[in-house]
């Protein structure tokens, strides 16, 4: 279970299905498509995305990466139950990695979203490397001749 994210691109005048890119509990990435595609909605169901409103989350994704530079530090890897008297807590599992040193652009541009299974909210490598991955897909998504649609749909 959790957040699960599909572009596909479908070619003006055929049937085809292409998938385009996946992407798991990259839930800033789900959050900017639901605000800015799915006019506010958040409902698992497939939306036609524009190569303008591709290239505009391109550009928000390469001003994050800009701005964003990771350093050594702590990160929260889950989280374990523990019973404290009667109530059962959740206590933050913290391991050595690599976080963003000032995410502080990121939160402005590309802010994390808590959901059901929708992963981590933290600027850490896990965060930063779904930026690189979003970049890299969106690049050559583009570079794609105007005949071919675009098509965002999630699940979890």
């Amino acid at each position: 279970m959790g957040l699960d994210m599909y572009l596909s691109q479908k070619r003006r005048g055929t049937k085809s299905v292409e998938d385009v890119a996946y992407w798991r509990k990259a839930n800033h990435i789900h959050q900017w498509f639901v605000e800015n595609v799915q006019g506010g909605v958040d409902d698992c169901k497939e939306y036609y995305a524009s190569r303008k409103q591709l290239k505009k989350l391109l550009d928000t994704v390469n001003a994050v990466l800009q701005a964003s530079r990771l350093v050594p530090g702590k990160v929260t890897n889950g989280y374990r139950l523990t019973k404290i008297g009667t109530k059962l807590v959740e206590t933050p599992i913290v391991k050595d990695g690599r976080r963003i040193a000032d995410p502080s652009v990121a939160r402005a541009l590309l802010p994390t979203q808590s959901g059901f299974f929708f992963g981590s909210t933290d600027y850490d490598e896990g965060y930063y490397t779904d930026l690189e991955h979003t970049r890299d897909v969106l690049t050559n998504a583009l570079a794609q001749k105007d005949e071919v649609r675009f098509y965002y749909q999630s699940s979890w």
